[in-house]
């Protein structure tokens, strides 16, 4: 039987950008969401939160809502697992800068290997999001009706 992993994503946004990264030692990692697995007894809602700043080192990070699940077989990417993604919208209430550099340091279990380094921007909704890898923009729809929503509520 195949490995089923549960893995939390963030669309983080400010300002009507949704942050996004790259690997740039790793460009076939393509570009991405925060994202993460989530640890034995961990709620989903903490998970994002706790993924999401150890990705991107953000603080004034709050959970906005979920937006939806995805299972995803991920052989396309030589991996005999299937993930179970829940994904969420996070609001960014700090100051941005435009891009910058992050080493994720938590997820390293090996002491002897480098941390990984992402590359972070603010990609433009709704048109200027580029192309996602591995369907980590499955719920940009989602996203964009939510914020379409409290807008039209005077929520944002």
């Amino acid at each position: 039987m195949r490995e089923i992993k549960h893995k939390v994503f963030a669309y983080i946004t400010q300002h009507k950008h949704l942050l996004v990264f790259r690997h740039p030692d790793f460009p076939e990692a393509g570009i991405q969401v925060p994202a993460g697995t989530i640890e034995a007894h961990e709620r989903a809602e903490d998970a994002v939160l706790r993924e999401a700043f150890e990705e991107t080192g953000l603080t004034y990070l709050t959970l906005d809502c979920f937006l939806g699940e995805q299972e995803r077989d991920m052989s396309d990417f030589g991996r005999d697992e299937i993930h179970h993604r829940s994904f969420y919208h996070l609001r960014y209430h700090g100051q941005p800068l435009t891009t910058w550099l992050h080493e994720e340091r938590f997820a390293v279990d090996d002491p002897e290997q480098k941390p990984v380094l992402f590359e972070f921007f603010w990609a433009p909704l709704p048109h200027a999001v580029p192309p996602l890898i591995a369907d980590h923009g499955i719920m940009l729809h989602r996203l964009l009706e939510v914020l379409s929503l409290k807008e039209m509520q005077g929520l944002t």
